[in-house]
């Protein structure tokens, strides 16, 4: 924090506010953890856990088509299922889609359930036609006239060859669902804090009510105090124990729509100030523990990774181009993907660092399998899961029900001797109908390690590999 905001009155008075807080949180910090029950104990072998968030596809627009895995239904090697095409008057069975700018489709909670379409899964392309009519951008393939919506089309591993790679070697986890029934924004918060909402009072969670659409994001948004986020997070945690951490964030333009509509004039992000997928500089409690100084230029990680000084905890997001967020190539993010992955292979925390790389939401695109409801905010459609560890269990495809939540429960269970982002014992009382990470339907990332195992070596690969994308 600059100095100026340390001088301020009122977050000085905010500061005594916290005491009682981190008291209650102090017995962690001197708690010895324990080593005695397995699995639990052999987590700790993961000593930096990163999580690479990349945007906007669905599992079935990846993977659908990876031998073994949850993938689009077939039989006698065809379709069993297709979308409806209104303006066309089909039935869209999916397809092949060599472009590597695609345009997808709304995303909103609204979108969601439009395409879930109470369950039959079919409202994809009726969705992202009925959106275009709003649509303008100039050498946007969304807004372009086609066809037909790619929406249904999808991508194997002769065009992302980097990512079917990673999970014949590593882990793919074929159900992992997006935390919430919404858009970027209310994911990222769920990555950071399991939790949406918008608070009323600055450094009091208890006027916070649950948001999970955050509306109007693009017109309120500004710098702390001015937009702040109230309740808990993962931060407050872990700076109660001494756990490092850092939010890694690649400068440039910010992939999504403050408004919510599919194409807008895109606006700058970096690490300074509060953002679609930079949400952290907007916690009160970042701001009261003086960690501003973690949310840092994703060159950093580079040099981290390279010089073995990786913090416990990473979270990575991208700029518009390296996000695959339509319209952004699908190769420039595996990419930009591949080269972090590439640097933690080569460096010296290597040997007991886990990667988690995910994408924030569906994007509009088609996917097969209906969402389970855990609560009134979740879960929303599945999204693309891999695990890169050397002790991640080769070739093995994960079909537990998961979630971001899973995320929060693994460095929770790794960092802070199980401690849960729970209301009732974080000494911050917050109105959240649940704690996630508790939920008997999550299922445990422990379960895609094998700590027996001769560590796998590293995997260099290509960030340009040769593919059939066009």
């Amino acid at each position: 924090m600059n100095n100026h905001a340390t001088q301020d009155p009122a977050v000085r008075r905010l500061t005594a506010g916290l005491a009682a807080g981190s008291a209650l949180l102090g017995a962690l910090a001197l708690a010895p953890r324990t080593h005695a029950a397995s699995p639990i104990a052999d987590i700790h072998t993961i000593q930096h856990v990163i999580v690479i968030m990349q945007e906007n596809r669905s599992f079935d627009s990846y993977f659908g088509t990876y031998p073994g895995a949850d993938g689009i239904p077939r039989r006698h090697g065809h379709f069993r299922v297709c979308v409806p095409d209104p303006q066309r008057k089909i039935c869209q069975p999916p397809y092949h889609d060599r472009q590597d700018r695609n345009g997808g489709g709304p995303h909103h909670m609204s979108s969601f359930n439009k395409d879930v379409a109470h369950g039959r899964m079919d409202g994809f392309i009726k969705t992202a036609e009925n959106a275009k009519h709003h649509c303008a951008e100039v050498d946007n393939p969304y807004c372009a006239p086609a066809t037909r919506p790619d929406v249904v089309g999808y991508h194997d591993g002769r065009d992302i060859p980097n990512y079917w790679a990673y999970a014949r070697h590593y882990v793919l986890q074929d159900h992992m669902f997006e935390p919430v029934r919404s858009w970027s924004l209310p994911a990222h918060l769920f990555l950071v804090s399991e939790w949406s909402a918008i608070c009323e009072q600055l450094a009091n969670p208890s006027s916070c009510v649950n948001s999970p659409n955050q509306p109007h994001w693009g017109q309120r948004r500004g710098t702390w105090p001015n937009t702040h986020f109230d309740w808990t997070d993962l931060t407050y945690l872990m700076h109660s124990v001494g756990v490092s951490w850092r939010y890694y964030v690649e400068g440039g333009a910010e992939p999504d729509c403050g408004t919510g509509a599919m194409a807008c004039t895109p606006t700058s992000q970096n690490a300074n100030r509060p953002s679609i997928w930079n949400p952290l500089p907007a916690f009160t409690t970042v701001h009261l523990d003086n960690e501003l100084n973690n949310i840092v230029p994703a060159d950093k990680f580079l040099t981290a990774a390279q010089d073995g000084t990786l913090p416990n905890v990473s979270w990575i997001v991208p700029n518009q181009h390296d996000s695959e967020h339509p319209p952004a190539r699908v190769s420039d993010g595996q990419a930009w993907v591949t080269q972090l992955v590439n640097a933690v292979m080569r460096g010296p925390d290597w040997s007991t660092s886990a990667m988690f790389v995910t994408w924030d939401d569906w994007g509009g695109f088609y996917d097969h399998v209906r969402p389970p409801k855990v609560d009134g905010n979740g879960y929303g459609l599945r999204v693309p899961g891999i695990v890169i560890s050397p002790y991640a269990r080769r070739g093995y495809i994960d079909h537990q029900t998961l979630s971001f939540d899973a995320f929060a429960k693994f460095i929770e269970d790794d960092f802070l001797t199980s401690a849960r982002l729970d209301p009732l014992t974080d000494g911050r009382w917050d109105p959240r109908t649940d704690v996630r990470e508790s939920s008997p339907a999550l299922g445990d990332l422990v379960n895609d390690f094998d700590f027996t195992q001769p560590p796998q070596p590293p995997m260099i690969l290509s960030p340009r590999p040769r593919s059939d994308l066009r």
